[in-house]
């Protein structure tokens, strides 16, 4: 009897695993709300049902840039992206920080060579010229930065109240190098999951720049572009099978969509996420998991096992990959899961985000 029960429990188990991955994000709200906004299984919602029903009869996965055959042969990647940070100038960085930096890395993700942005502005009446001017200022810096220029753009003034000062979008356009396949369906068993540094900075930084809470921790953004990082991991691992860079919904996100997308499962281990000390006290105090924070200058990397000693060597050696981490790997079952090996010794499940505890953070 202790046998059938044994057995019965494991296919109770297995029943509830099989109905999770049948799960899919369904849009059950009449208003739109900030949760919508942040990454997560609203986000999905949305998109799904309301934008990619009406503007594709086919999506597959949806990475960051689209991918766009020429008749020359080569290949383009494209990406437009919006910004609405609050506050617009935040340890780190700034709103045009982000504007540059939030388009070229989902280029770069992509495998592209980011080349040209475009940049459009809602500006609220009364917004302070001054301001703009540094935020124009910043702009420019981080397309220098990035090896970047900005080539075309629109400036829409709105009453007051209309909008919450400023609003940027921007879309860029990257080339990718002949034989460059980045993709999901790449992905196999086995393969290694990397991240190139620390998690959670960029989200923690604006939350405590607000001033809503009481309290004092020195965390910065860590908004830079990843185009450099890119070709450095690339070279050291030219098998890499996929790259994401985890904003909105953070790694937790990102995985459950490689998970979903590839078919696969992915493996994460808690003791090997590296989180600067300030941010997980931070996390702790406000109650939020790290691997739902997003971060700006960051990337989520699966690369062949045979390969990811000398791709994290190459990240560790490139100045924003200095906390380069092996995180997880690849495995075959549970598929289409994220699971999270704790520190203490068991497993639970990382589902993709749900509500919106950091709204307005990119």
């Amino acid at each position: 009897m202790a046998d059938v029960g044994h057995s019965d429990r494991e296919a109770a188990v297995l029943d509830r695993i099989a109905a999770f991955r049948r799960r899919r994000p369904v849009l059950k709200d009449e208003v739109v709300t900030l949760a919508h906004g942040a990454g997560g299984k609203a986000s999905a919602a949305l998109v799904g049902e309301v934008f990619v029903d009406a503007f594709t009869a086919d999506p597959g996965p949806l990475p960051d840039a689209a991918t766009l055959p020429l008749e020359s042969g080569e290949r383009l990647a494209f990406s437009t992206d919006s910004f609405v940070v609050k506050p617009w100038r935040f340890p780190g960085g700034s709103i045009g920080h982000l504007a540059v930096h939030g388009t070229v890395n989902d280029l770069a993700v992509q495998g592209a060579v980011p080349r040209w942005l475009s940049a459009a502005f809602v500006i609220e009446e009364g917004f302070p010229v001054s301001e703009l001017r540094a935020i124009a200022s910043d702009m420019a810096d981080a397309a220098a930065v990035a090896g970047v220029a900005i080539v075309t753009g629109d400036t829409k003034v709105v009453g007051r109240g209309a909008a919450d000062g400023v609003f940027i979008t921007t879309a860029g356009v990257g080339i990718i190098p002949p034989g460059r396949e980045l993709d999901p369906g790449r992905v196999r068993p086995d393969d290694v999951v990397l991240v190139s540094g620390t998690i959670a900075d960029h989200g923690m930084a604006v939350m405590l720049a607000r001033g809503d809470l009481a309290l004092e921790a020195d965390i910065r953004s860590d908004t830079a572009p990843l185009g450099g990082l890119v070709a450095v991991l690339i070279d050291a691992a030219p098998s890499t099978r996929w790259l994401r860079d985890p904003t909105r919904g953070g790694v937790g996100t990102v995985c459950n969509e490689l998970a979903h997308d590839s078919g696969l499962g992915v493996a994460l281990d808690e003791s090997a996420l590296p989180i600067n000390p300030a941010v997980v006290g931070a996390c702790d105090l406000l109650g939020i998991d790290p691997l739902y924070v997003a971060n700006e200058g960051k990337l989520v990397a699966v690369v062949d096992p045979s390969e990811s000693d000398a791709a994290l060597a190459a990240m560790r050696a490139h100045p924003q990959g200095k906390a380069a981490a092996r995180i997880g790997e690849i495995v075959g079952d549970p598929a289409r899961i994220v699971v999270l090996r704790t520190t203490f010794g068991g497993t639970r499940i990382v589902d993709m985000l749900v509500g919106d505890p950091l709204p307005r953070i990119c």
